[in-house]
């Protein structure tokens, strides 16, 4: 046995190994499984008891040198291995960009945090729709301009399906299975049969919020609107609230702002009337609770929609609509956050 391991240790000592290759041939040669010295020790144990502390002792020193020797090997080859490649490691390395947000998901999170502070829950719901999720459960007349083809994308006419025109329909949705107390916003996109131009786009985004309970009031919409407007645009932002009409509200309103570009006093963003137009609000319609199996004589409610791309184009002074869709990152990249 010692002479095996002796014949061993001279073909370690006297093997040549000039590349990667060759230093693959050496460990699988001496230090694999099925290589010479583990050979060795699966002999042992036919070894004399009073010879394996001798056998052992130097079985142990040939693997430890021929160990020793593919390591060094290793790190002398891959070093040679990178000096020869034709690169300056001393120069500092590339930045690489992980992305930013996009600025309607960085307006749409911070109304989010605005409402969920005020203990609105989020709701969502499926992009193509039913008529009665869509315009009959909310109280919009057959004959209203909506339901016409100009307005609305149809999927199948003959069975009404469409995709959907507002979240209103998540609304419905919710009302008709949970029961009241309801609060909760309404995020998603939305389409409408529109032209494309620098202010109007035939899909958008909107967030509608809808609050009913015992005892609700228009002031309490009032206040939520105001909390919503100066948390937002900044607290000295004024609303002001005009007579308005939507199938399901009564009364409705539409809600405007102080413009913070000329603080009221008039310029082109306003175009000089010293206001901006945010969204659209108001009690909801008596129909419309009972329409969801909601007793209108027990429970009122307000609600509430904007649109996301709106909001952002005032945040930001957009002019053109169209911008959000191109993707282009030198936009993207002038009002997002990196992260």
């Amino acid at each position: 046995m010692l002479n095996k391991i002796n014949e061993i240790l001279i073909q370690v000592k006297n093997f040549n190994v000039d590349t990667i290759n060759k230093l693959e041939e050496f460990k699988l040669k001496f230090l694999s499984k099925k290589g010479l010295i583990n050979n060795l020790f699966n002999d042992f144990k036919n070894i004399p008891n009073e010879d394996k502390k001798e056998v052992g002792l130097k079985i142990n020193e040939l693997k430890s040198l021929a160990q020793n020797k593919y390591n060094t090997l290793k790190a002398k080859l891959e070093t040679d291995e990178i000096s020869n490649l034709d690169i300056d490691l001393t120069l500092p390395g590339y930045n690489n960009k992980i992305g930013a947000r996009h600025p309607l998901s960085i307006v749409r999170n911070e109304i989010i945090d605005i409402f969920k502070y005020l203990g609105f829950i989020i709701s969502e719901g499926p992009e193509i729709e039913d008529d009665w999720h869509n315009f009959s459960s909310l109280n919009f007349p057959q004959d209203h301009p909506a339901r016409d083809m100009q307005d609305t994308f149809f999927i199948d006419e003959a069975t009404n399906i469409l995709l959907r025109t507002h979240t209103s329909s998540i609304q419905v949705r919710v009302m008709e299975n949970q029961e009241p107390p309801i609060r909760t916003i309404s995020i998603g996109r939305c389409f409408r049969n529109e032209a494309i131009s620098a202010r109007a786009h035939c899909i958008f985004h909107q967030i509608e919020g809808l609050y009913i309970d015992e005892n609700v009031s228009f002031a309490d919409l009032k206040q939520t609107m105001l909390y919503f407007a100066q948390e937002f645009f900044g607290s000295n932002t004024k609303i002001k609230l005009r007579p308005s009409y939507f199938p399901f509200t009564e009364p409705s309103a539409e809600m405007d702002i102080s413009c913070s570009i000329c603080n009221g006093k008039g310029c082109k963003v306003c175009k000089h009337t010293g206001w901006l137009e945010i969204l659209g609000c108001g009690m909801v319609d008596p129909n419309v609770l009972e329409n969801n199996n909601i007793s209108s004589k027990k429970y009122t409610g307000y609600a509430f929609g904007m649109g996301i791309e709106r909001i952002a184009m005032l945040k930001y002074q957009i002019q053109d609509i169209r911008l959000f869709f191109e993707n282009d990152v030198r936009f993207i990249n002038q009002f997002s956050k990196e992260f």
